[in-house]
């Protein structure tokens, strides 16, 4: 796929079809923006009512033109489209730029108009950008295939816009701004070429430094998200994000012809995917820069530095007010500064050098704060003053950044442009006010974590875990087949316990006789709560009563419950009155989740009880967690700092929320029948949890449906079906199993056990050291991207790696490049040849074309192993071979 959007981004020929002559016509500026561009290639003006447009011959139809083009540009009215496409297809034309519009944002009948259109660039292989779309600029080729007014300067940015309007707004500001660009691009209905491919695109891009986004809405959540954790680590994700109210969110379906997700699941997402969200044009581009120019904060812990002390009050309170802190100084610190400033200095942070301090002083200020521990970053504020020179302070500042690893910032206030270019030039990012300045720390640490929690090593959950999935599956499967879609609390608490998931167990009282019944079974005190597919917020109706301690008091109860649930649902089906033992533990949860319509099932976690939609403490995570996700997603809220350990109480089982949350993950994961569950509440203390009450809501869609396993998801989970077990020469088991992120120790402990040799074979160099950060590359992937299968075996009653194999995936060109290694005491015992053809295997219902590696010509092994099963090879050089093989 790469070779065709080149074919569309970086053309040596184009043909415009519907150019004109015609004044204030698209078909007149989109080719007299490729001509004034100084586009190096050849262009085609194609329109049969012209001889010829602006000087250039013109030719009747794309069938006329003298050569097999790159790129064609369709301009002419919608209905003409789709029978344009077709013969550029027959014509060989490499892809297509639709900027006609009339399509998606129409309606049904543009809908099908789209559709058509996608058919039949798909049968003659060709991609296409838009539909409804403004064209893209590549300045470093010099092609403007666009109608806007202006042209974009080279730089590292590329910009994705779903508004075309808004892309020649920015075109305007960033004129103003000096900001330059790798690609522009007006993306329109993205009905075929969309935000995953341009990613991929621009993320292989050696001139993009980071990729900038303005995002209406998203058709395909799973293949972002892919490629946005594919380049997030290298190549930042900045996205705007339109649609955020109700309001906003009806405007971006009206405009885009998509609906606009739950915005609270986009900001998850994105968190998840290592995205930097921001809120305005000048963010996006402020961030970019800050992310470009200086080093990531570790932590949010800011110095401010200032020679007047309003702006400094400012820039603290948006810094406490956006969840940031300002660095506490050590004793060492303070001293260093009494002896740089006068003593009328604030004496703690911030740091107000006072309007008389010099140019040398304020910068060994900044000097002296950035060497305290506590502090990972500065901003620097400067307000002109008739005793400072601003330039000279700049400059001084620009030598101090480039001396320290911690990030610096600046925000020289009023008329200083001449002090501004000089902090640019030298890499010191600068603003006009210190809000932007504190805001883009802030971003600049939430890309950091967002990084470290993508490539976290997550500790192994605390036992094992296997949940009764067939029995589950049959329990769903009834109630859908009687036409049910609310579980009954006793059936969602039976569902539970499948998953394992800790739940009191119910009697059911259908009567008053039947509670002496369940007296023998449950001791005093009970709740009694309404049991009706028909009432879910059973508290709302009265339809719960707690902390009954004897039988008289249980039988008014029962009274007063079935009275209170008649008179507000007087329709509702009464099954009974449910029974339980009173659960008494120190922090109620809510545990729920709920089945989006672009991302999936997303997990929610936070503050239960009656109260929890009044204080709304929760936070939402995307399946599959793990544990160390899981923690994260707990840390996030307010109630955490309960649940740690407040004052004199004790922290809570943490590692049972932990662990809770993962299974109700994998629970939602498997069964894409489950439109909501609500676990609320889950009482938990030090001791351990109770789920008290549950209630799973099911998907009227979904029943009589089967889907793809796991198509539901918008992150790929774990494929536990890819483990199987094989037994190698000696007669051992082995297991073969895909790689996970709890498996870095062991991936290590292989190294290890590696000559120098086999690594020098495997990786055609020596490695030194091996580091955390290669391990997370090797063993936190993207199943829907690559594939690693491990050797799993036992020795001493130890679990031990002992080989990978690996593909790992170009999705431009859907074919995968090849790795394999043995640990050196497992090598000759055939293990190698069982994964590669293992691995092979897969290749093929991955459905990719071609499998492809390098090897060393002293690798002879390696040699004979791809000569036997057929690959291709070719030698490159004196060293080494290319080994490649198509794929039926």
């Amino acid at each position: 796929m790469k070779i065709k959007l080149d074919k569309i981004f970086s053309p040596t020929s184009i043909a415009v079809i519907g150019a004109s002559n015609r004044e204030h016509s698209v078909g007149r500026a989109v080719f007299q923006n490729i001509l004034s561009g100084g586009f190096e290639g050849v262009v085609y003006p194609v329109n049969p009512k012209h001889n010829s447009i602006q000087g250039v011959k013109c030719y009747d139809s794309i069938k006329d033109v003298p050569e097999r083009v790159d790129l064609a540009i369709i301009l002419t009215p919608t209905k003409t489209v789709v029978k344009i496409a077709e013969e550029c297809g027959k014509d060989g034309v490499g892809g297509l730029l639709v900027i006609s519009s009339g399509f998606q944002e129409m309606g049904k009948e543009g809908q099908k108009l789209s559709q058509k259109l996608l058919e039949v660039s798909h049968k003659y292989g060709m991609r296409f950008l838009g539909p409804n779309c403004l064209g893209f600029i590549n300045p470093a080729l010099k092609i403007n295939a666009s109608f806007a007014h202006r042209n974009a300067t080279p730089g590292k940015l590329a910009f994705i816009s779903q508004s075309g309007a808004l892309c020649t707004v920015i075109l305007d500001w960033a004129a103003e701004k000096n900001v330059g660009f790798s690609h522009f691009v007006s993306g329109g209905s993205m009905t075929d070429i969309g935000f995953h491919d341009l990613i991929d695109y621009f993320g292989s891009d050696r001139n993009t430094s980071a990729i900038l986004i303005y995002m209406e809405s998203l058709t395909d959540a799973r293949k972002f998200l892919s490629a946005a954790r594919a380049f997030a680590r290298t190549k930042p994700i900045i996205v705007l994000k339109a649609g955020k109210s109700q309001e906003g969110a009806r405007s971006a379906l009206s405009h885009t012809g998509s609906l606009a997700g739950n915005d609270r699941i986009f900001e998850s997402a994105f968190r998840r995917a290592g995205i930097v969200r921001v809120d305005t044009i000048e963010q996006l581009f402020d961030v970019a820069q800050a992310i470009a120019m200086q080093s990531i904060p570790d932590q949010n812990r800011l110095a401010i530095v200032t020679n007047a002390g309003g702006p400094g009050v400012l820039a603290t309170d948006y810094l406490i007010e956006h969840g940031g802190k300002l660095a506490n100084f050590e004793k060492n610190t303070i001293e260093k500064l009494n002896l740089i400033l006068s003593s009328n200095w604030s004496h703690g942070n911030p740091v107000d050098a006072l309007g008389d301090s010099s140019a040398k002083q304020y910068g060994e200020a900044v000097s002296a704060v950035l060497a305290d521990k506590g502090v990972d970053g500065v901003l620097a504020i400067f307000v002109p003053q008739a005793i400072t020179s601003a330039t000279e302070t700049a400059e001084n500042l620009v030598k101090i950044a480039k001396n320290t690893h911690k990030t610096v910032l600046a925000a020289w206030m009023g008329e200083v442009q001449e002090a501004r270019d000089i902090l640019e030039e030298g890499k010191v990012p600068v603003y006009k006010f210190p809000e932007s300045g504190v805001y883009s720390f802030l971003k600049m640490h939430s890309y950091g974590q967002n990084i470290k929690t993508l490539y976290e090593t997550p500790p192994n959950i605390p036992m094992n875990f296997n949940p009764k999935i067939e029995e589950t599956r049959a329990l769903l499967n009834s109630v859908m087949a009687e036409k049910r879609f609310v579980l009954t609390e006793q059936e969602a608490k039976t569902l539970l316990g499948y998953y394992e998931i800790p739940v009191t167990h119910p009697g059911i009282a259908a009567n008053k006789e039947d509670l002496n019944k369940i007296a023998k079974e449950i001791p005093f005190p009970w709740a009694m709560k309404i049991m009706s597919p028909d009432i879910t917020h059973k508290t709302d109706i009265g339809g719960v009563k707690l902390h009954i301690e004897n039988m008289e008091v249980a039988q008014k109860a029962f009274d007063t419950i079935l009275e209170n649930a008649k008179k507000a649902k007087p329709k509702a089906e009464i099954v009974g009155i449910l029974v339980e033992p009173m659960v008494e533990k120190r922090y109620e949860l809510l545990i729920g989740t709920k089945k989006d319509p672009m991302f999936g099932p997303v997990i929610l976690f936070g503050m239960g009880g009656v109260a929890t939609e009044i204080y709304k403490d929760n936070k939402i995570g995307l399946p599959p967690l793990n544990m160390a996700l899981a923690m994260r997603l707990i840390e996030r809220t307010k109630i955490y700092e309960l649940l740690k350990g407040f004052r004199n109480l004790p922290s809570v089982d943490m590692g049972a929320i932990q662990f809770l949350l993962y299974k109700v993950a994998y629970l939602v994961m498997e069964f894409p029948q489950i439109q909501e569950i609500d676990l609320n509440p889950f009482m938990v203390d030090e001791k351990g949890g109770m789920v008290v009450d549950a209630n799973i809501i099911l998907d009227k869609k979904m029943a009589g449906k089967t889907i793809k396993p796991y198509s539901h998801l918008a992150i790929s989970p774990y494929p536990f079906n890819l483990t199987k077990k094989v037994k190698v020469k000696d007669g051992k088991q082995v297991t073969l199993r895909p790689i996970k992120p709890e498996d870095e120790p062991e991936i290590l402990e292989l190294f290890k056990s590696l000559s120098r040799q086999s690594i020098y074979f495997r990786f055609f160099s020596y490695v030194p050291k091996v580091t955390h950060d290669m391990l997370t590359r090797f063993t936190q992937i993207d199943y829907d991207r690559e594939m690693a299968i491990v050797a799993e075996i036992q020795e001493e009653g130890k679990k031990k790696l002992s080989a990978v194999v690996r593909i790992v995936q170009d999705t431009l060109d859907n074919q995968a490049e090849f790795a394999i290694v043995v640990g050196d005491p497992w090598q000759g015992t055939g293990l190698g040849n069982m994964m590669m053809d293992y691995i092979l295997d897969i290749a093929k219902k991955m459905e990719l074309k071609k499998v492809y590696a390098n090897v060393l010509k002293s690798n002879k092994a390696m040699v004979h192993m791809f000569k036997k099963r057929g690959f291709k090879l070719v030698s490159q050089d004196f060293d080494t071979l290319f080994a490649e093989m198509e794929l039926a």
